[in-house]
């Protein structure tokens, strides 16, 4: 067993030499024998030990036990407690999920305070083909197939390549202490089903059945690395990255759009989901101003391209400046200043750029999003307009009018920001002083 252990992790290149690896150790088996193995090995490791409070001194028994194993090897400890049901109910999750969620976060803040470049899980090869068969059983693609990471995120699984009957072996040769978690022998959750009632009936048809899954789990994790690489060669093709946001011509992925896993896998990042995916085909495939929103972005239709922004925060919040100083602060604002106008000075023909006279510009100032009613005197213009059909005129997509800003003067539109500046406060041949305003350049700014 150690020698395999050794193999494994040198094949994976789990750790190096030097490395101080951070043991997550419950006391059951699988972490008792992992601990005993790092030992062996050699390698410098402390131990972290969660009591999620959920057997009352059951858990404090597998605690004590622990924290005895790292006392008699001397080797660091780290432990903490979790009202994990309270954790739970708090978020609507299952306690399963929750005690995930709470180890992995506090496996990790321990691990990074403490200077260890890993954290080591004792998953064994039985764990990594229950998961694969809970995967299959609820419906997956094809990284659902993959079952358990060997490494990823700091995390190491050194154990994936043990079954746990070798492990049970190992553990009553060499004579180590463990806590049985009574909880795994009951069949009321997926896991536990599929290990004592799902796996004996399938090594009737298939004595090998753990070595078989576990291979075709390994050819699966090929398969997806092709996979894998072949959407990410596909999105580099087809979207575009604007600062902001996201572009995509729809065109570029027609060929695709009978293909729901290929959709899902380009617009995952996107926080597309699989019970959004008509939507989502909807809006590619829909008329201009199609929408739709994922938990994390926003997907638009413009004319023929599609548009992904991120959700944005405090969009609505009016900011007022006090003076000129203040306005290098603003967001969205790169510079402001007040300069003397000279006989050599040239207006910069760019749109970023606001010139203003600065005696017809009253501060404070209100940068704000734009309203419908809005209107204003378009520069070189001596009739109002409306700002709405302003930017119908401009062509301006769903997301460039909701990004708008204007800068507002005593009441009154000075400036779509980045875009065309109010006549009625232009630099004329009085003008003694310029308000010179830069915006800060996004996509989508009109030129």
């Amino acid at each position: 067993m150690l020698i395999d252990f050794i193999k494994y992790i040198e094949e994976n290149h789990l750790v190096k030499k030097g490395d101080r690896v951070l043991m997550a150790v419950s006391g059951g088996i699988d972490s008792m024998v992992m601990a005993d193995l790092f030992i062996k090995y050699g390698i410098k490791t402390g131990i972290a030990h969660c009591n999620f409070c959920l057997r009352g001194r059951e858990s404090d028994k597998d605690e004590e036990l622990v924290r005895k194993f790292a006392s008699n090897n001397n080797i660091p400890f780290f432990s903490t407690r979790f009202k994990t049901k309270e954790y739970a109910a708090e978020r609507g999750i299952s306690i399963q999920m929750a005690a995930r969620e709470l180890r992995y976060k506090w496996f990790e803040e321990i691990r990074k305070k403490n200077k260890f470049v890993s954290t080591a899980i004792a998953h064994n090869l039985n764990d990594n083909i229950e998961t694969l068969l809970i995967n299959l059983t609820r419906g997956t693609g094809i990284a659902g197939l993959t079952g358990i990471r060997v490494s990823g995120d700091s995390i190491i699984r050194p154990l994936l390549f043990a079954s746990r009957e070798s492990i049970e072996k190992y553990c009553k040769s060499h004579k180590i202490k463990y806590r049985e978690d009574k909880s795994n022998s009951e069949t009321k959750y997926a896991r536990n089903k599929i290990r004592h009632l799902v796996i004996p009936v399938l090594k009737e048809i298939n004595p090998s059945i753990e070595t078989t899954l576990n291979q075709t789990a390994e050819r699966m994790r090929e398969v997806n690395e092709i996979y894998t690489c072949y959407i990410d060669n596909l999105r580099k093709k087809s979207f575009e990255k604007r600062e902001e946001i996201v572009v995509l011509n729809p065109h570029l992925i027609q060929p695709f759009f009978h293909n729901k896993t290929i959709l899902f896998e380009l617009f995952r990042p996107y926080g597309v989901t699989n019970s959004n995916l008509d939507d989502l085909l909807n809006v590619i495939t829909g008329k201009t101003g199609g929408q739709l929103f994922t938990l994390t972005h926003r997907i638009i239709k413009n004319r023929k391209e599609i548009i992904i922004s991120g959700h944005s925060q405090n969009e609505n919040e009016n900011i007022r400046i006090n003076n000129a100083a203040e306005l290098n602060l603003a967001p969205g604002i790169e510079s402001a200043k007040i300069i003397n106008i000279t006989s050599s000075y040239v207006i910069p023909n760019d749109c970023n750029f606001g010139c203003f006279d600065s005696q017809k510009i009253s501060f404070p100032l209100i940068i704000r999003k734009w309203r419908h009613g809005d209107f204003f005197y378009p520069f070189g213009m001596n009739q109002k307009k409306k700002l709405s059909d302003y930017f119908v005129d401009r062509k301006f997509s769903r997301l460039e009018k909701e990004k708008a800003r204007i800068l507002e003067s005593g009441g009154k539109i000075v400036w779509i920001i980045g875009e065309r500046i109010d006549n009625r406060v232009r630099i004329t041949r009085s003008t003694k002083k310029v308000l010179a305003i830069e915006a800060q350049r996004y996509q989508g700014t009109k030129a």
